[in-house]
């Protein structure tokens, strides 16, 4: 198995900043995209932002210019800056990572558990 553990989350004022981290451990033999979800209170979960493991990055559009995403390869990590936070950015913030457990294996997803970013007005 591997799990995500997702640290980072909290209050803030609009207009204000926060930085989301995923780490990743287990039996992983290689990481390709990693990133993160959110899902809001009575929203449908929407992807935030993605990175692959050349570093290609990938953002909602609802979020560009806004949030960053990066990864520490070498620590299977992901992190998510978050600038210029809105109150409509609240929600609880999954992180996933798509890897394999052998060079020949099947690519399969792991979810963190979330946390949850509350973005006061």
């Amino acid at each position: 198995q591997v799990q995500l553990v997702e640290s980072g989350g909290g209050l803030v004022q609009a207009g204000g900043s926060l930085r989301l981290s995923c780490a990743a451990s287990g039996s992983i033999f290689s990481i390709d995209a990693m990133g993160w979800y959110r899902q809001g209170p009575g929203e449908q979960r929407e992807r935030v932002a993605t990175c692959s493991r050349s570093g290609i990055k990938i953002y909602a559009d609802s979020v560009k210019g806004r949030f960053t995403v990066s990864r520490d390869n070498a620590k299977n990590t992901v992190f998510l800056q978050m600038n210029s936070l809105k109150p409509e950015d609240t929600a609880v913030y999954y992180c996933y990572a798509y890897y394999t457990k052998s060079s020949v294996g099947a690519t399969l997803t792991s979810w963190g558990q979330g946390t949850q970013v509350t973005v006061s007005s």
